[in-house]
């Protein structure tokens, strides 16, 4: 058996990798529920500053030295 690839990999191997990464992500799923329950409401409120843009501007200038 040479399961050092998939194409390679008996069926086996393949649902390993399918049931770690099942786990996987619902042990993820669960932490960031559990993260989400504990954190205070202040903090999962939205306090940006909203800053909108003004009319349009153009700046030009010359800051070469002029050499005689």
């Amino acid at each position: 058996m040479n399961n050092a690839s998939f194409e390679t990999a008996d069926r086996g191997t393949h649902l390993k990798i399918v049931v770690v990464s099942l786990i996987a992500s619902v042990v993820i799923m669960v932490g960031g529920l559990v993260i989400r329950g504990t954190m205070p409401p202040e903090a999962m409120q939205a306090n940006a500053t909203v800053v909108k843009a003004g009319k349009p501007v153009v700046y030009s200038g010359n800051d070469t030295t002029l050499i005689r």
